[in-house]
């Protein structure tokens, strides 16, 4: 019976350490899941599955010494048939009914003990399996957002190239109505230059009028003076002379005057032609400045 005591006792100090030793596991697991938790807030996805699977492993090892203990508790609470025909044969029933009640209540707080932290295991195997879920809930949150990032990369890329292709457009824009401000210029300094001709002719018309009119007054006295002298048949041979020098002064004064008017119409002409010019020139000029002004519209637009 002695013998007996001293394998229930020791059976039962061997339960407890192994009882201790798995509150510690606990303890420790509880310490490691909230590590796991910083590491899936906080850690890299790769980091976090490691921790997982460490804590993982070692949950199940926790749970299969509880089971062992439980076992033990189980045993310790029903002793082997061999003790119990020995303890059957004993005559000391007394001893042995106290005994076996130490030991049943001693078991039944062990059995309590053990099941709570079946149940503290448990729930800390649900904590792990949560975690790891939130981990692929994670997990495809971080694809989407990167497949989301490339797309907005995409989008700003070609942002990038079409303002590169806008920047061209205007620089070549700039250019094209740098050509044409400077072509606008030479138009006007050459419609300015055909004014200014256009001016001088018309003062030149203005003289050659004046002196074509002198000449026609002069011809028109001429031509009098010759009707008079031919009116007067009884003049003097002096006279005749003279009206033969105004004739022949007049036929010189005549083909004088159709030089003129041909001059005159010379001129004329030429004049018609510049005022046809100046009207083209103006009328390009009037064109290019509204072309300008669309292309600066346009310009600005974009």
């Amino acid at each position: 019976m002695a013998c007996n005591e001293d394998t229930n006792a020791s059976a039962q100090e061997d339960a407890k350490s192994e009882l201790e030793s798995g509150r510690f596991q606990v303890d420790s697991l509880e310490g490691e899941l909230l590590d796991v938790k910083a590491c899936l807030e906080f850690g890299s996805e790769e980091d976090a599955r490691k921790e997982l699977g460490v804590l993982s492993g070692r949950v199940r090892t926790a749970a299969t010494m509880l089971r062992c203990l439980r076992s033990k508790a189980t045993v310790l609470a029903i002793p082997d048939l061999s003790h119990g025909v020995e303890q059957m044969g004993l005559k000391d029933g007394g001893l042995s009914s106290c005994e076996d009640a130490l030991s049943e209540a001693y078991t039944s707080e062990m059995l309590q003990s053990i099941e709570m932290v079946t149940n503290v295991l448990e729930f800390l195997v649900k904590r792990v399996s949560a975690a790891e879920s939130e981990t692929a809930v994670q997990k495809e949150m971080v694809i989407l957002g990167e497949e989301e990032l490339s797309k907005k990369t995409v989008q700003i890329e070609n942002l990038a190239v079409k303002l590169q292709e806008m920047e061209r457009f205007a620089h070549g824009t700039n250019s094209v109505l740098s050509e044409m401000r400077e072509r606008i210029e030479e138009l006007v300094e050459e419609t300015m230059g055909q004014r200014e001709k256009a001016v001088e002719n018309e003062e030149e018309l203005c003289r050659v009028k004046r002196e074509f009119e002198s000449l026609k007054s002069y011809v028109s006295t001429f031509t009098n003076v010759r009707e008079t002298l031919l009116s007067s048949e009884r003049q003097f041979k002096t006279i005749e002379e003279l009206f033969e020098r105004l004739v022949s002064k007049t036929t010189q004064l005549e083909g004088e005057k159709a030089q003129k008017e041909v001059e005159v119409q010379k001129l004329m002409e030429e004049n018609v032609k510049l005022t046809a010019l100046l009207d083209k020139k103006e009328a390009q000029l009037l064109a290019l400045n509204e072309q300008c002004k669309v292309m600066a519209l346009s310009a600005s637009n974009i």
